[in-house]
């Protein structure tokens, strides 16, 4: 079925607690492990039916949020979804309660034990309201963003539009497109900060509610983290200082070489490799897409039958129009094992990375598709981060494919960027974890935390003064992970340090070795930790400083001994 074609049925949230209670109730009463996993096998099959309508409800809503019908169904499950919360975990205490979990996790494993420990933990039913409002206040954030309609050069971009303007070989295009960008942002510079000061008071409340001292403790149970805390993410973020910072400021000094500045750069430069302009797709959208068919088709038997999936099927939507939200992700249509890719293409080498990292997700989450349980298809999301990133590494044999005669150039800028990324989101996370620590911090405050980190974790950058809003640091506020989705960022810091493995495996071993790992780290999907998975693989841990700073030292002498 293409996914034009499915049709959406509003899920009928009060059928579904009167399921997930009697499922409860049927479960407790078994007497034997069959007529439990009848039960539990029962509870699957409806969870999946109503997660693929959630899906399409969400995607059709992102695909234009200015329809009202979507616009209704996602208000209408933002207040009714987190009601159900507490019926599922009727279901759940009951599956962690029975005298067969003994069978269960021979069958099935022990991860669904785990994840379910880590739910139970997250909620309780007085979490409803907040969760219902914060729901709210996210989405209405989305909508803020998506409403975006810049005035520039005698029309109107959205945010993702005005994306390749700010990478414009010339510097002054590039610097009145920030100035464009900076300008709307400043506009609603208040709302955003009255959102986030919610956010947080909200999020600390629940937290407060399951008794915690705030919301950190709770984030990590949210995000599912089952074998590291904030103690592991603290020293990585101390290895970042220590061992990335040196290194991506070499390679940025590098880059600015190139364009005849010196450290620090401003935004204006911050996102430029070289002085004739990043590489950039050799093709059209449609000619993108061919060459990701073509890139798949070679890569493995796997990956052919995966894209072709995708690409027939229509479960992706790709191109950037107004209206639409911004960003990009990878879901999952559970009951029909499919995949789908959202995302914005922008005219920049940002559309390969998402034919390669969204569908990196979306081959991780085809390839484990039919595993039971559900919860168990997908691993954490630091893991799932390093499918997606990993399938990039992979793509760069076929850059030529992708960027013409700017495969090389594409190559560098790809590794630099990757590199500089690591300090930035482990920027992200560390303003995060001090916002929840300290949530009666001002706005002001909030603005000068951020400015006081970036210049310790990104210290070749320096905000124009002319660009008043990133100036007096509200450049957080352009991340929307630190709104939606709290204390997630780390986890494609983590996820880079994996995946920079690979990126050496393909060097030195080559590809067909280092894609056996690759498989071995994603056949499991989400049976096996993150750490396991890391170890299933072959690699280091990401929080082993020495590995890091390995890894740190191998990119930067690629990056020197390589630059176009």
């Amino acid at each position: 079925m293409k996914f034009s074609e499915i049709p959406y049925v509003r899920p009928d949230f009060a059928a579904a607690k009167v399921f997930y209670a009697a499922a409860a109730g049927r479960l407790r009463a078994a007497s034997g492990f069959a007529a439990a996993e009848a039960v539990f096998l029962e509870a699957e099959e409806f969870a999946a039916g109503l997660e693929t309508a959630l899906a399409v409800a969400e995607i059709r809503r992102d695909m234009d949020t200015r329809d009202p019908f979507y616009a209704g169904e996602s208000a209408f499950i933002d207040r009714l979804r987190p009601e159900l919360r507490e019926y599922e975990q009727l279901f759940e205490d009951a599956l962690l309660a029975t005298p067969f979990r003994a069978e269960f996790e021979a069958k099935y494993g022990r991860m669904m034990f785990t994840g379910a420990e880590i739910s139970r933990r997250a909620f309780t039913g007085a979490l409803v309201a907040p969760m219902q409002r914060e729901n709210a206040l996210c989405s209405e954030y989305s909508r803020l963003l998506a409403s975006a309609q810049i005035p520039f050069e005698g029309g109107a971009c959205t945010l993702s539009q005005l994306t390749p303007f700010k990478r414009d070989p010339s510097r002054e295009r590039r610097a009145a497109a920030w100035a464009a960008e900076d300008a709307w942002y400043a506009s609603h510079a208040e709302r955003l900060d009255s959102l986030y000061a919610e956010l947080v008071e909200l999020r600390g409340g629940m937290g407060r509610t399951l008794g915690h001292a705030g919301f950190i403790p709770l984030g990590y149970d949210l995000m599912g983290r089952s074998c590291y805390g904030p103690g592991e993410v603290a020293r990585f973020r101390a290895a970042v200082l220590e061992h990335v910072v040196p290194a991506a400021e070499r390679a940025c000094a590098i880059a600015a070489e190139r364009l005849g500045l010196r450290l620090p750069i401003g935004y204006a430069d911050s996102d430029v490799w070289f002085a004739g302009g990043n590489a950039k797709p050799a093709g059209s959208s449609g000619q993108i897409l061919a060459a990701a068919r073509r890139f798949y088709h070679e890569l493995s038997g796997e990956t052919a039958e995966f894209i072709d999936f995708m690409l027939d099927g229509g479960y992706l939507d790709v191109l950037s129009r107004p209206g639409k939200a911004s960003g990009g992700y990878c879901t999952s249509l559970p009951s029909l094992g499919a995949p789908f890719i959202f995302a914005n293409f922008s005219g920049t080498s940002g559309d390969v990375d998402v034919m390669t990292h969204e569908a990196g997700h979306a081959f991780a989450a085809y390839t484990a598709r039919n595993i039971v349980p559900l919860a168990c298809r997908s691993p954490g999301y630091e893991a799932c981060e390093v499918h997606s990133i990993g399938m990039e590494y992979f793509a760069e044999a076929w850059a030529g494919a992708f960027f013409g005669e700017a495969a090389d150039r594409y190559r560098w800028q790809h590794l630099a960027a990757a590199l500089a990324f690591i300090p930035y989101g482990a920027l992200v996370d560390h303003f995060q974890h001090e916002c929840y620590r300290r949530p009666d911090m001002t706005p002001a405050r909030r603005n000068a935390l951020w400015l006081e980190l970036q210049q310790a974790y990104m210290p070749w950058l320096k905000p124009e003064a002319e660009l008043g809003y990133l100036a007096s640091g509200r450049a957080w506020q352009r991340q929307r992970h630190i709104y939606q989705y709290p204390l997630y960022y780390i986890d494609y810091c983590l996820a880079q340090a994996v995946a920079l493995q690979f990126a050496r495996l393909i060097s030195e071993e080559g590809p067909a070795a280092a894609w056996r790992r690759y498989m071995a780290y994603a056949r499991p999907g989400g049976t096996r930790s993150f750490l396991e998975l890391v170890a299933l693989a072959g690699l280091r841990s990401p929080f082993d400083p020495a590995a890091l700073e390995q890894t740190a030292a191998w990119v930067l002498s690629r990056l020197e001994a390589s630059a176009p």
